[in-house]
């Protein structure tokens, strides 16, 4: 099980509960295990940046990276094999600290069984890697969209507030990989969770774990700071510990 945020700042109102020395990365991959990266959705990176990155951390510690919008916004999954080889080409210099790549697809993109098959298989000829994907229209969360996703062995991400459809807060799709975020509710990306909120998504992740065989869950109600102390409460609440004891 891996816990994380969107995005590796430590708020100031957490510092001392992370490593006075270090950069932000490093102090906070000593906590937690996972982060997310968003910025790839808008801008590539450089290989330097990534080797930097991958050295910065623990081995245990793995990034999940966002797919660029370019591919699921611009182009909305259609002829982008181009683009996704150059943005698989780019996260490929983090090694073996590459996590799942996520696929958030924008809320107005409805399902075309004809268009996502040739998106998924080419997804498929370039990476054979973990892959989560966020829809957040209603048209997703229909049997045909499930079954084509568990046939590419990609996850459908569980989301708070669920997007879409009531089954949004659910995971679906491949079952090996679970992967939820937390957007934070009832303002999203600003509000942080209630510890009555975070005792019943422990209880769904101790589930998750007999279940699948990794997970992850990633707050990404990083607007006001919220995310890391969510995160770390969520940690106390769960065998899953620092990168460091992976």
């Amino acid at each position: 099980m891996r816990i994380g945020t969107a995005g590796w700042n430590v708020p100031a109102a957490l510092a001392r509960k992370f490593p006075e020395e270090g950069s932000h990365l490093t102090r906070y991959a000593s906590r937690l295990s996972c982060v997310e990266v968003n910025s790839t959705f808008t801008r590539s990176h450089r290989p330097a940046t990534w080797r930097r990155w991958a050295a910065a951390v623990p081995s245990g510690f793995r990034f999940a990276v966002k797919a660029p919008k370019a591919v699921t916004h611009e182009a909305r999954l259609v002829r982008c094999g181009a683009l996704l080889q150059q943005f698989f080409s780019e996260v490929h210099h983090l090694g073996d600290a590459l996590g799942p790549v996520l696929v958030q697809l924008p809320p107005k993109l409805a399902f075309d069984g004809g268009i996502a098959r040739e998106f998924l298989m080419t997804v498929r000829e370039l990476y054979t890697g973990a892959v989560a994907v966020e829809p957040r229209h209603a048209s997703w969360f229909t049997p045909e969209p499930g079954s084509l996703l568990r046939e590419f062995g990609m996850a459908r991400v569980a989301a708070d507030p669920p997007a879409g459809s009531a089954a949004a807060a659910v995971p679906g799709g491949w079952c090996d990989l679970i992967y939820r975020r937390l957007h934070g509710s009832p303002r999203v990306y600003s509000s942080g969770y209630s510890s009555a909120f975070l005792d019943a998504l422990a209880q769904d992740l101790r589930h998750d774990q007999q279940t699948a065989a990794e997970v992850w869950c990633i707050f990404d109600n990083t607007a006001l700071g919220k995310a890391a102390g969510d995160a770390l409460a969520l940690q106390t609440r769960l065998p899953a510990g620092p990168a460091t004891t992976l």
